[in-house]
């Protein structure tokens, strides 16, 4: 027979933020510490939570975003003494892996993408282009890297190294991010760190996650069947909802495509 006391216990209340789209930092409907702040306090704040969850959806984007989001989820987490469990669903790749490393495990669905450990720049290149219709380009510049990787102009080895050079300390944060949240977990003699991916359980084995599971059963049977799950993310209004896609910007649009489909999605 129940006890008056187990009849009147406050069920456990777990937090579960939805973390979907493109990390950018003011783009239409992407994930940004800016937009995810109060979002995130109020989760780990309101109705004293058991733990928090994170369900992640995201093929990455901005570095800076992505390490904003994952240091506040983690210094809350510290700060409250409250774990933090992540589940992918279709993809956590690039800063969308950085985002799960802030959780104290990591969980896929057989099909998750995850990875995709590096930095990446691209864009385009059009100087034959001018050429051949006649247009001329003119640029003055004060200051010699002002015209740095100039898409209009042909490609410089000296400005090719630059960029490298910016890029590998992004990396090497990047790394120390994984490092310092996967630690003895991480395979050793694997370099994880090429930018590659993997889907489900072969992320496991080399210890990007800790295993195949989905959100609900996962946390029933970590704080029991009578949990109940707060969910928590980015509302948006009906206007945003009917007319996003009308007033948004072509080439976000266009940018956000690239980075889904990078990934079959």
């Amino acid at each position: 027979m129940r006890s008056i006391r187990d009849i009147f216990r406050p069920r456990p209340r777990v937090s579960v933020i939805r973390l979907q789209g493109i990390i950018a930092a003011g783009a239409r409907g992407s994930l940004s510490d800016h937009a995810l702040a109060p979002i995130i306090e109020r989760a780990f704040r309101r109705g004293k939570p058991r733990a928090v969850a994170l369900v992640i959806n995201s093929p990455g984007g901005s570095p800076v975003q992505s390490a904003l989001i994952a240091a506040r989820i983690r210094r809350l987490a510290d700060e409250r003494k409250i774990p933090v469990h992540a589940f992918v669903e279709d993809v956590a790749a690039s800063g969308g892996y950085w985002l799960a490393t802030a959780a104290d495990d990591i969980w896929l669905d057989a099909n998750s993408v995850t990875g995709s450990i590096g930095v990446i720049s691209s864009s385009f290149g059009f100087p034959e282009f001018l050429a051949r219709h006649g247009i001329e380009r003119r640029v003055h510049t004060a200051g010699a890297s002002k015209s740095f990787l100039d898409p209009f102009s042909p490609e410089k080895p000296e400005d090719v190294a630059r960029l490298q050079a910016i890029l590998e300390p992004i990396h090497d944060a990047f790394k120390a991010q994984v490092a310092s949240r996967r630690g003895a977990r991480l395979r050793e003699g694997r370099d994880l760190f090429t930018g590659d991916i993997w889907v489900g359980q072969g992320a496991v084995d080399v210890g990007l996650a800790d295993g195949i599971a989905h959100v609900v059963p996962k946390l029933k049977s970590i704080y029991g069947d009578k949990v109940k799950l707060i969910p928590y993310g980015v509302k948006r209004s009906i206007f945003q909802r009917f007319t996003g896609q009308i007033v948004g910007s072509v080439l976000d649009a266009a940018e956000e495509r690239a980075l889904w489909s990078r990934y079959g999605l």
